[in-house]
This record gives C-alpha cells, structure tokens and sequence, in this order.
C-alpha cells in the first residue's frame, strides 16, 4: 500500500482504490491532505499490467471459445483490480514518466 511522503502514514486497500480513479495527476492524501503523485515508478509498473491485457487477445488462436475467453478476461480484470492498490507508490512531486 502506498504512503503518504509528507505525513508518513499508509492509506488503506480501500483509500488507495478509490484515489487511483481520478483524472487529475495530484491525489490528496486521505489523512492530511497534501497533494501527492504517483511516481515514476508506479506509473511504469501500472502500464505494463495494462498492456499484459493486450496479449490476451492472442488467445483466440488456440482454439478457445468465446465464453472462455470472456471468462479469462473477466478474471484478469478482476485481479488486476485487486492488484493495482499493491502497486501505487507515491512521490511529492510529479515526475516525467521517460527522463
């Protein structure tokens, strides 16, 4: 889970799911409110679990059937849900993903 880099305090499973659905890069730290990002290397992390679902697609040539095959993307989604909490790290400031 992440922490918050001014008041040191960890946010809750909860907390983190909530904040990783915003459109603005500067989340607020639940406990005291500082604006926080994500940091480089969360971000980095984060689109290498989205482009893994690409890869998924490939599965149509081995014979699957289409249900399956929605029932191995709904597993993915699910757990990259669950998953993504666990991966958010968080930096005072924002930081250029490729520098």
């Amino acid at each position: 889970m992440p922490t918050c880099q001014k008041c040191g305090k960890d946010w809750s499973w909860k907390q983190t799911f909530k904040k990783m659905f915003t459109l603005n890069p500067a989340i607020d730290c639940p406990q005291c409110g500082q604006k926080q990002y994500y940091s480089k290397k969360a971000r980095k992390k984060t689109v290498v679990v989205s482009f893994l679902s690409l890869f998924l697609i490939f599965l149509r040539l081995f014979n699957i059937s289409a249900y399956q095959i929605i029932g191995i993307y709904l597993a993915y989604f699910i757990i990259v849900m669950v998953l993504l909490p666990f991966l958010m790290e968080l930096s005072n400031e924002e930081e250029a993903l490729w520098k």
